[in-house]
């Protein structure tokens, strides 16, 4: 039999409501995603890709392509901030990645793919590779 007492959101209310001093709830850490969410369009020429990415700093975020397959990767640091004649009760921290791949029906053309970050949504335009002509080969 099983001794441990599993974690129920409904004992953290009560235990908020009783003694809302005592008990503090994390600052960080909830709300993150834990999965990169996208939005994937197409066009004639490009593919117009949407990614939620809130609370990520511009620099923290990478995208790489290879041939049809995008990565999309961003490092999460958070933490709080402690001034001078203030004692450190509790600290919340949060630092991790979340990463993400997929792959998309055609090879990118990475010369003239364009990245845009703004109110945490990564835009990315991701033109199409024109398809090249297949090279003979001289047999010896």
């Amino acid at each position: 039999m099983n001794r441990l007492i599993a974690r129920n959101h409904l004992f953290d209310d009560f235990f908020k409501d009783v003694a809302p001093g005592f008990y503090v709830k994390p600052l960080h850490g909830e709300g993150l995603p834990a999965q990169i969410k996208i939005d994937v369009k197409e066009t004639p020429d490009a593919y117009a890709v949407e990614a939620e990415v809130p609370g990520v700093s511009r620099e923290d975020i990478h995208v790489t392509i290879d041939g049809p397959v995008v990565t999309l990767r961003a490092e999460i640091k958070q933490q709080d901030s402690q001034s001078d004649g203030e004692k450190l009760l509790r600290s919340e921290r949060f630092y991790g990645a979340v990463s993400r791949s997929f792959q998309l029906p055609q090879d990118i053309d990475n010369a003239t793919s364009k990245a845009k970050y703004e109110n945490g949504v990564l835009q990315l335009t991701l033109p199409k590779k024109l398809p090249t002509a297949g090279q003979r080969l001289t047999i010896e």
